[in-house]
């Protein structure tokens, strides 16, 4: 495996994404990130190079997470409109691109799991389908699929589960 120092440099910044789509809290997701590096460093010798380094880490993150549900530590996540803004051209135009994100976002939201995380993971964190099979213990097929059906059901404007 490679060395350390260069894999975080290398991949924290997804590691990072991942956690932030899950969490919504920039500082959770920090601390997530650092002890998913931490976590990495002591289990790497059971990495055996069967997914990329990428996903392996992700998996580690995504156990981290739910674990952090688990033990009732969840701080209340940062609604969207909370979030950090990228500068917008103009104020009218960062108006209108700022609701229609939130309303996105709110779409996003209420999408069933495990739609939801598919779309965080392509959206947000930037994975592959392949990535995002891994991660969730599916196939690549399954990611594909899922994303294609929540970018349908959000294009028609009702992200409720039709069950």
């Amino acid at each position: 495996m490679e060395d350390m120092r260069e894999v975080y440099q290398r991949h924290a910044r997804t590691v990072y994404k991942f956690l932030l789509a899950q969490c919504r809290d920039p500082d959770l997701a920090e601390e997530l990130t650092q002890e998913t590096f931490y976590q990495a460093v002591k289990s790497v010798d059971r990495f055996d190079g069967g997914c990329k380094v990428s996903v392996w880490l992700c998996q580690i993150a995504k156990h981290l997470w739910y674990q952090h549900l688990r033990k009732g530590k969840r701080e209340a996540p940062l609604p969207p409109e909370d979030l950090p803004e990228a500068p917008g051209p103009s104020a009218e135009e960062g108006l209108l691109e700022k609701e229609g994100r939130m309303d996105l976002l709110r779409l996003v939201h209420r999408l069933p799991e495990p739609a939801r995380e598919v779309v965080y993971l392509r959206a947000f964190g930037g994975l592959s389908f392949r990535e995002i099979g891994d991660v969730c213990g599916k196939t690549e097929t399954w990611a594909r699929v899922t994303f294609y059906r929540s970018k349908e059901k959000l294009r028609n404007g009702g992200a409720r589960d039709e069950e």
